[in-house]
């Protein structure tokens, strides 16, 4: 048997774990972890002849382990060594280690929360931190303190953490204090070749063509290509076959997780001899599979990560950068077997601005798979130990849609339809469609249509209606059998085999309310509907290319397609680039309106609506009946609700502001008066009588001094007729209206005899008067008290500022002497004494003789 490194850490392991429940293990790609270490710990006492299950991320990855792991030990898969994924399974009765994904691990736990006949479980690879890893310890962890605790009487079960790159330290703390182990692996020198700075919207393709063929130019070996996804593999294998005129030392192979399982073994077994080979890979070849062989890697520096968008309530893949611990991870790849080179299309510089560790997958996914279970488990969040916890916002919308797919009641706990849903190993809303079509006699129906819904599009850029999917998995179409040799075939033979596998999960279920003519295909969108009721979609003009959906958010296909004959649609998939308002439409159905009168009725609901109608400028009162944020139809109330109308005519006020109310300047000027006492009251005592009459303190309370006062109010041209005075007057308790005259005066006597506004729109407020009229006068006047001087705006006789200060004596000592020259030019028949202090003030050229 070959040497690997990680041999040397393995009785180091067998240790901890029999000292221990718990370990974590840390080994660098090629350490040799996910072959060596479930067979050295088979044949432990501690073990005492129960199984180890093993997680791996991928259906690739875990049949490609078990396969290894039987190979060491010169048997078949399914004899010893098994796995379980989706669509696929091979165990045996004989067989002690199970290689399973990790989803299927979260649901066997729920029927078996003791895991019993388990001895170990180990999380593989789980720096990926996928949502299912994260739930499937949680849950682990839990049965295991239930029902395998020192007083159950059963062996205990142990847990070992083990990926190349772990948070080791933060993992160690979550599991008590475990253990950590770490291996050097083997790893030989990797030449990084870093590329020109990457821009912003540059397209990938060009830049990998170029530097694949660079490669195969100056190294020898075998090459793995990262992209981030499977529409810049076809387009960059199509270029390189052109490029590469049919040399035939060179095999292109395509991988990802889509593919059929011959195409995904041509990609991972050594190149035949005398060829070479160009594995052009999602983020799937990133540490779960050796690809044997590879000795140069091309690293487009991208990866597609869904994200689950809380505004719209949709999935989406995001293609963005990756962080340095992937990047180290894929250059690691050139490494594996003798010196190797790495090719990254961007700059150092680049490379030091990436995220240190990716996200994990709780925090940005849509939640509502993980809600179920929770809900089913009978635990609350945090009841559990989670490295991340689920979002609150996120975990509570995901509980919103649980309700309305009738999963939960009114306690919070699982309906029977929600504990028939749970079973399923579907997302919520494709298990409520499979429910409820098999009970309306849909059954073959909605397992095809459930099947195509669970995997990626089997004709990409075919249009977007879905009944040329389900002709092709149904074979109903010639475009079915000409499909057998296309791209299309893998992705119909998996959809065909998961519709087998929904039918013989539903053979259980009753059918309930059987449909008259079950080859109708209206049901299609009724199907539908019932996974993604909001995604029903109006057309917004006839023939037109945009829609509106349930959830209120906008729709539109990007070109002609034959569905927008359709008024209405249910929508399966749709996206945008990030900041458009409009969701592109890729998958959807059309939908019969008619339908909301039958099996869809649950979804409509009644509403009495009195809103503002912008377009006529008048309330608008009437009965709408809505599919989400849809009206059906409508009808006018005669006499509407009191209440509801003062809320909608508060609700026009707020969103158009306190300018809708009759305002003059001299209200204004009011406002500000109160404002500036107030003001001058917290800064000097901490606390004032008067109260916050500010534009957003009178919005926050328009049911208090408002909403009295708004019962003749239906138009817009109503609301001149306020009397807005005597409505804020109200607000002044007494005697504040008495001392707001006299600490805030609207206007103040100057020396001249004139009554002069002072302006309390500026702070301090401004007095702006003729410099003659203050002729006389020795120091700035003084409101509120003696506590404020005002600000003085010193006019010329033609009104024109020559001077603003707060300080007249100043002024008069200073600078008076220049300004009187510059004005007895420019205003020579004007009166300008060389003693402002003991002149005669004047509102006129000259004082009177």
């Amino acid at each position: 048997m070959t040497s690997l490194p990680i041999d040397a850490l393995l009785p180091a392991l067998c240790e901890a774990l029999a000292e221990r429940h718990e370990a974590v293990l840390e080994a660098p790609p090629g350490a040799g972890k996910t072959t060596r270490v479930p067979l050295a710990l088979l044949d432990q006492p501690w073990l005492a002849g129960q199984r180890i299950i093993m997680l791996e991320p991928r259906r690739l990855a875990a049949r490609a382990a078990a396969e290894r792991l039987a190979c060491e030990l010169n048997e078949k898969v399914g004899e010893t060594v098994g796995y379980r994924i989706r669509l696929d399974s091979k165990v045996g009765p004989n067989t002690r280690i199970e290689v399973v994904t990790e989803g299927i691990l979260a649901r066997r736990l729920q029927y078996d929360p003791a895991l019993e006949g388990v001895g170990l479980v180990i999380f593989d690879e789980f720096h990926e931190r996928s949502l299912d890893a994260d739930l499937a310890l949680a849950l682990c962890l839990n049965g295991r303190a239930m029902f395998r605790g020192q007083d159950s009487g059963e062996a205990p079960l142990k847990v070992l953490l083990m990926s190349a790159t772990l948070e080791g330290e933060r993992l160690a703390t979550l599991l008590g204090e475990a253990p950590v182990l770490r291996s050097e692996g083997r790893m030989f020198p990797v030449d990084i070749r870093w590329g020109a700075p990457f821009q912003v919207g540059e397209w990938v393709e060009p830049r990998v063509l170029q530097t694949v063929l660079q490669a195969l130019s100056d190294e020898p070996g075998s090459l793995l290509v990262f992209l981030p996804g499977q529409a810049e593999i076809r387009r960059v294998a199509e270029q390189l076959a052109e490029a590469l005129g049919g040399r035939r030392d060179i095999l292109l192979c395509p991988l990802h997780g889509e593919l059929e399982l011959s195409a995904q073994r041509a990609a991972i077994e050594p190149a035949p001899a005398g060829m070479r080979k160009v594995v052009l890979a999602t983020n799937i070849a990133e540490t779960s599979l050796t690809i044997d062989g590879v000795r140069v890697v091309v690293d487009a520096g991208l990866a597609r990560v869904p994200r689950f968008d809380p505004a719209s309530g949709m999935t989406r893949l995001d293609t963005q950068r990756i962080s340095r611990a992937s990047a180290t991870q894929r250059a690691g790849r050139a490494g594996r077997l003798q010196p190797g080179a790495c090719y990254r299309l961007w700059s150092q510089a680049q490379h030091e601005q990436l995220a240190a560790h990716g996200a994990a997958e709780m925090l940005q996914a849509d939640l509502a798979g993980l809600a179920l279970q929770l809900v089913r488990w009978g635990v609350q969040p945090d009841e559990l130990i989670w490295l991340d916890p689920p979002p609150p916002a996120a975990y509570a919308q995901a509980l919103e849609l649980l309700a309305r797919l009738g999963a939960l009641n009114e306690q919070g706990g699982l309906t029977a339809h929600g504990q028939a849903m749970a079973e399923l190993p579907a997302h919520p809303r494709i298990a409520h469609l499979l429910l409820r079509g098999q009970a309306l006699g849909l059954g073959q129906l909605a397992c095809e249509l459930a099947a195509l819904l669970s995997e990626r599009d089997i004709l990409r850029g075919a249009g977007a209606d879905l009944h040329s999917r389900l002709a092709l998995v149904s074979g109903e179409s010639r475009a079915a059998r000409s499909a057998q040799g296309s791209a299309a075939r893998g992705g119909v033979q998996r959809a065909r085999q998961l519709a087998r596998q929904f039918q013989a999960y539903l053979k259980r279920q009753p059918v309930c309310q059987p449909v008259s003519d079950p080859e109708h295909p209206s049901w299609l969108g009724c199907l539908l509907a019932f996974a993604y009721p909001d995604r029903i979609a109006q057309q917004r003009s006839p023939g037109g290319a945009d829609y509106r959906l349930a959830n209120g958010r906008a729709a539109q296909f990007a070109e002609a397609d034959a569905l927008m004959k359709h008024a209405w649609l249910v929508v399966a998939d749709l996206g945008s680039r990030q900041g458009q308002r409009e969701e592109r439409i890729y998958l959807a159905a059309e939908l019969d309106p008619q339908l909301f009168e039958g099996v869809l009725a649950e979804q409509v609901r009644q509403q009495e609506v009195l809103e503002w109608d912008e377009r006529e400028g008048g309330l608008r009162a009437e009965r709408q009946r809505k599919v989400g944020e849809l009206i059906l139809a409508r009808e006018a109330l005669r006499d509407p609700d009191a209440q509801q109308r003062s809320r909608a005519l508060l609700g026009l006020v707020r969103r158009k502001g306190l300018a809708l109310l009759p305002w003059t300047p001299e209200l204004r000027q009011w406002q500000a008066r109160v404002a500036l006492l107030r003001q001058l009251d917290l800064q000097q005592q901490g606390a004032s009588d008067w109260p916050d009459l500010s534009d957003s303190a009178l919005l926050a309370s328009l049911e208090h001094w408002l909403e009295p006062y708004l019962g003749k109010v239906s138009r817009l041209s109503h609301f001149a007729n306020l009397d807005l005075p005597g409505l804020l007057l109200n607000q002044l308790p007494w005697p504040l209206p008495q001392r707001l005259d006299e600490l805030a005066p609207r206007s103040l006597q100057v020396p001249s005899g004139s009554r002069i506004s002072i302006d309390y729109s500026e702070q301090p407020p401004v007095l702006a008067v003729r410099l003659q009229e203050l002729f006389g006068l020795a120091e700035t006047p003084r409101i509120a008290g003696g506590r404020l001087g005002l600000k003085l705006h010193l006019l010329s006789p033609a009104r024109r500022p020559v001077q603003v200060t707060q300080d007249l004596a100043s002024f008069w000592a200073t600078t008076y002497a220049e300004v009187k020259k510059d004005l007895k030019g420019r205003y020579p028949k004007h009166y300008w004494p060389d003693d402002p202090l003991i002149a005669e003030p004047t509102a006129r050229a000259k004082p009177r003789k």
